[in-house]
C-alpha cells in the first residue's frame, strides 16, 4: 500500500488555551517518506472559545490541510473521534489529544513498523522504552495497568498500554469497524474489535508522556475507569 497522507484526528473540548500549541507541534512534524498530513479537529461543543480559535488558526495556515468540524451538542471524546475518523481520507489515521500530553514528533515511531511492512495497527505505549514520562498519580498507573491486563485477558494480546491515545490504523481498517462508545470507552472498544480481526498485525512502540494534573485540565476520572471495565466486558464477551 502506497502511503501519501496521515490523517490526524484531534478531538477537542474546552482547549482554547493550548489547542494552538499542539497544532503548531503537529504542523512542525516532518513525517517519514515524505508523507503528508491531514489535520481533522473535531470541536465537541466546547463552552469556551475553542471553535473560534480553531477557525482563526485554520485561516492563518491555508497551506495546511486543516479541517475543523464542530458538534452542535456535546457528545463526548469517543463521538468526536468517530466523527474525525469518518472524515479521514489519508491512508493512515492516528488519534491526537488536543492537550500537550503526547508529542507529535513521535508519529514516526508509530509509522516505522507500518512502512517497513510489519504492522497494520501500532499502539504507542507510555510504559515501554526510555522516553520521558511525567511522574503523577500512583492510582492512575495502577488503574491503567489493571485495565490493560483485564483487556489482555480477553483479547489475548500482550499490550502494555491499552488506554494510550496514540493508536495508528490503516484508514480502511478503522473505517470498517462500527464504533459505538461516545466517551472514554473508545479505547477498550476499539482494542477488542481490532483484536478479533483475523490475521491482524498489531505492534507497540515506546512513546513519551507529558501528563497533566486536574488543575492543568485533565478530564478523565474514576467514573471513566468503571466505564472502561464495563466496555472491556461488553465488547469482549457480550458483543462478539
Amino acid at each position: 500500500m502506497k502511503i501519501e497522507t496521515l490523517s490526524i484526528v484531534v478531538p477537542a473540548y474546552n482547549e482554547e488555551r493550548t489547542i494552538h500549541l499542539i497544532l503548531d507541534k503537529v504542523r512542525a512534524v516532518h513525517l517519514l517518506a515524505g508523507i503528508g498530513k491531514e489535520i481533522i479537529i473535531v470541536n465537541d461543543c466546547s463552552k469556551d472559545d475553542t471553535l473560534s480559535v480553531l477557525n482563526k488558526y485554520a485561516a492563518q495556515h491555508p497551506e495546511e490541510k486543516i479541517i475543523v468540524i464542530s458538534h452542535e451538542i456535546n457528545k463526548g471524546k469517543g463521538a468526536a473521534i468517530h466523527t474525525g475518523i469518518k472524515q479521514a481520507t489519508g491512508e493512515l489515521v492516528i488519534i491526537q489529544d488536543a492537550d500537550l500530553e503526547y508529542d507529535p514528533r513521535e508519529y514516526n515511531l508509530l509509522l516505522k513498523p507500518i512502512l517497513d511492512g510489519f504492522a497494520d495497527v501500532v499502539f504507542g505505549s507510555r510504559f515501554l522504552g526510555g522516553n520521558p514520562h511525567r511522574i503523577l498519580f500512583y492510582w492512575h498507573s495502577i488503574g491503567n495497568n489493571f485495565l490493560t491486563n483485564l483487556s489482555n485477558m480477553f483479547t489475548n494480546l500482550n499490550l502494555t498500554d491499552m488506554e494510550t491515545c496514540y493508536k495508528m490504523f490503516s484508514r480502511e481498517l478503522i473505517q470498517s469497524i462500527e464504533l459505538k462508545e461516545n466517551r472514554f470507552g473508545f479505547e477498550p472498544e476499539v482494542t477488542a474489535k481490532i483484536a478479533r480481526i483475523k490475521g491482524i498485525r498489531i505492534y507497540e512502540v515506546g512513546i513519551s508522556y507529558y501528563g497533566r494534573t486536574y488543575e492543568e485540565g485533565k478530564k478523565i476520572n474514576w467514573k471513566d475507569g468503571f466505564r472502561a471495565i464495563f466496555c472491556i466486558l461488553k465488547y469482549n464477551i457480550f458483543s462478539r
